[in-house]
């Protein structure tokens, strides 16, 4: 059941513009969207869990909508059949940056889903991922960023979009062999690097991956390496807004710093404290066993 319905997520977050727009969206404003698939039992289910405020604009997000996202880059059984996950974004307050909470998601962490919103130029707003049953989580990008453009009036590119749902696809794969946090601190410290010092050529994209996975203390295989090189190369030709991706990575950062705050990265951190301390004693040693001794 991990990953059968993984297409009923990410889908739930992304698609086209809708007819009816919430032009000059306030702080405050929410926007639900529900699975079309969903009986009505599990809709009211789930708008009672949001605790969804009486004046909230509801939308629909359909198993096509997942699919457009989603062919290619997951197996079409594992998208599924029918649309059941649900999402509701609230607007926050410009500079607050995003703050993203799950329930009943299993392989997309609340981290993966900041930093593909990041991607997608979604900003300052207030988060909730939901499905009535446990599901991987990656059909929901697509109805968070149907919500996103009805509450803020504002298209987000296909590009845009397809590089958004295809980047938290790659960062959960990459997840199962070097761990979610990792892969979600490589994803954003490379992102950002990108925003403030574009790569020319893809032997400099390369080169920032490497040079970033060893800081990180990750070891990548051949093949993870091309996969993220192709998928940078579609951001940088993507219309993506990077100042903003900069200024959102900036807010979000003690969100997709996960890995420095759980015990691996502590373990990291306190390894290399330990090998300084080391070298600090030597050199004390070595200072004190050359200076003359007193005779009492």
């Amino acid at each position: 059941m991990k990953r059968m319905l993984i297409g009923s997520l990410l889908a739930s977050l992304l698609f086209t513009f809708p007819a009816m727009a919430a032009a000059d969206a306030a702080e405050g404003d929410v926007i639900i969207t529900l699975g079309e698939n969903l009986t009505e039992q599990q809709k009211q289910q789930i708008l009672n869990e949001m605790n969804a405020p009486d004046n909230a604009q509801i939308i629909t997000v359909s198993n096509a909508e997942e699919h457009k996202y989603l062919d290619g880059l997951i197996p079409k059984a594992q998208i599924g059949t029918r649309a059941i996950s649900s999402s509701m974004i609230t607007i926050g307050a410009k500079g607050s940056g995003l703050d993203v909470e799950t329930h009943n998601i299993t392989w997309v962490t609340e981290e993966m889903y900041t930093n593909a919103l990041i991607t997608a130029g979604v900003k300052d707003a207030k988060i909730y991922v939901t499905a009535p049953f446990a599901v991987s989580g990656t059909a929901a990008l697509t109805g968070l960023m149907k919500a996103y453009e009805v509450s803020s009036d504002q298209v987000i590119p296909e590009d845009v979009k397809k590089v958004a749902t295809e980047e938290i696809v790659k960062t959960a794969k990459l997840g199962e062999s070097i761990g979610t946090d990792k892969a979600v601190a490589l994803l954003a410290k490379i992102k950002e690097e990108i925003a403030n010092n574009p790569p020319q050529t893809d032997a400099d994209l390369r080169a920032l991956i490497e040079k970033i996975a060893k800081d990180l203390g990750i070891t990548l295989t051949e093949d993870e390496i091309n996969s993220l090189i192709s998928l940078f190369n579609k951001m940088k030709n993507a219309n993506i807004d990077w100042n903003q991706v900069n200024d959102q990575l900036s807010k979000a950062k003690d969100k997709l710093s996960t890995f420095l705050q759980s015990e691996e990265g502590k373990t990291f951190i306190q390894n290399i404290i330990d090998i300084l301390k080391e070298i600090w004693n030597a050199i004390k040693s070595a200072f004190t066993s050359s200076e003359p001794q007193n005779n009492q």
